[in-house]
C-alpha cells in the first residue's frame, strides 16, 4: 500500500492553496506539512529547488520518493493521476484557455505581494489600481458562473479563491473598492468563499496570521485603518 501524498505547506501561501483545494476537490486524502520560510528546515532546503512551497512528496512504483515543486504543476499531477472530479475542460483548446487564466492569476498575486508589503502609500496606489485592472478583464471574461467556467469547479477557481480570501482581511481593514463595479467577480468570490474545499484549505486562524504578517512587514495598509480611526 502506497504511502499517501505529503503536502508541504506555509500557513499563508496562496500557492498551496491552489493545491490543498485540488486534492480536496479529488478527495485524495493527505499529509500537511508546514515549515516557517523565515526559518527554513534542513530536509526542506534539501529537496526544494526553489526554496518555496509547496512541495508535494510521493511515492513512485518502486517505492522510492519523488518531488513535485511548483503548485500549478502539482495541480496538473493530480489531473492526470487522481480519481475524482475532473477539474480542467476536456476540450484541448477550453483547457490552454484555462491553463492561461491560471497564470493570469499568479500576476495578479504578483502585484498582491506589493499591495499588502509596502510601506509606499504612491506604490500602494499604484499596485491597488493595477489590481483594479486584471480584476476588470476578469469580469469580462465571466460568465454566469457561479464558477469561472459555469456551473463546474475547476482549477481556475483553486487558483482565484485564495487570491480573494486575501481580500476578505485586506478590506476589512481598509476598504479597497476594487470590486464595487465588478459584480461578476463580487459573486464569484462569494460562491468560492462557501465552498468545503476553499474554507479547508487554511487554518481557522488564518485572518490572525496575515494581520501578524502585515503588521511585521509594517504595511501601508495597516496606516490607512489608523488613519480611519
Amino acid at each position: 500500500m502506497s504511502k499517501p501524498l505529503t503536502l508541504v505547506s506555509h500557513l499563508l501561501c496562496p500557492y498551496v492553496q491552489r493545491a490543498a483545494i485540488a486534492l480536496a476537490e479529488k478527495g485524495v486524502p493527505f499529509e500537511r506539512v508546514v515549515i516557517d520560510l523565515a526559518n527554513k528546515p534542513d530536509w526542506f532546503v534539501a529537496i526544494s529547488p526553489l526554496g518555496k512551497v509547496p512541495l508535494l512528496r510521493l511515492q513512485r512504483p518502486d517505492g522510492s520518493e519523488a518531488v513535485l515543486f511548483e503548485s500549478n504543476v502539482i495541480c496538473e499531477y493530480l489531473e492526470e493521476t487522481q480519481p475524482g472530479p475532473r477539474l480542467h475542460p476536456e476540450d484541448p483548446l477550453a483547457r490552454a484557455e484555462h491553463r492561461a487564466w491560471m497564470e493570469f492569476g499568479s500576476a495578479i498575486l504578483g502585484d498582491l505581494w506589493g499591495y499588502e508589503t509596502t510601506r509606499d502609500a504612491e506604490v500602494f496606489e499604484q499596485k491597488r489600481l493595477a489590481l483594479a485592472a486584471k480584476f476588470e478583464r476578469v469580469e469580462a471574461a465571466l460568465g454566469a458562473g457561479p464558477y469561472f467556467a459555469g456551473t463546474h469547479f475547476s482549477l481556475v477557481d483553486a487558483v482565484f479563491a485564495p487570491i480573494f480570501r486575501y481580500f476578505e482581511v485586506f478590506d476589512d481593514i481598509s476598504n479597497s473598492h476594487i470590486f464595487d463595479a465588478l459584480p461578476k467577480v463580487n459573486a464569484w468570490r462569494h460562491a468560492l468563499a462557501a465552498r468545503p474545499s476553499v474554507r479547508n484549505a487554511v487554518v481557522p486562524e488564518y485572518p490572525q496570521h496575515l494581520r501578524e504578517f502585515l503588521r511585521k512587514h509594517e504595511a501601508h495598509l495597516l496606516e490607512l485603518a489608523q488613519n480611519r480611526q
